[in-house]
């Protein structure tokens, strides 16, 4: 199976326990590259740090409002 058209098919005939074994198998899948990008963005230099960068700017020039 090389398509997500043809994994789809495939999908649709499984037995829905191995159905729900494949869920928790991307779920996890999805969780760890979500970690992975995180981990990528807030390294330093990363574009997360950059945005902190600039908030910290912003808030030591007085330019934020505070929270009510």
């Amino acid at each position: 199976m090389s398509t997500v058209k043809e994994i789809e098919a495939a999908i649709e005939k499984l037995p829905r326990h191995e159905l729900w074994q494949l869920k928790a198998r991307l779920d996890r899948r999805c969780e760890e590259d979500w970690d992975a990008q995180i981990e990528e963005d807030a390294r330093p230099g990363g574009p997360l740090d950059k945005l902190a960068q600039q908030a910290i700017a912003e808030f030591k020039a007085g330019r934020c409002t505070p929270l009510p």
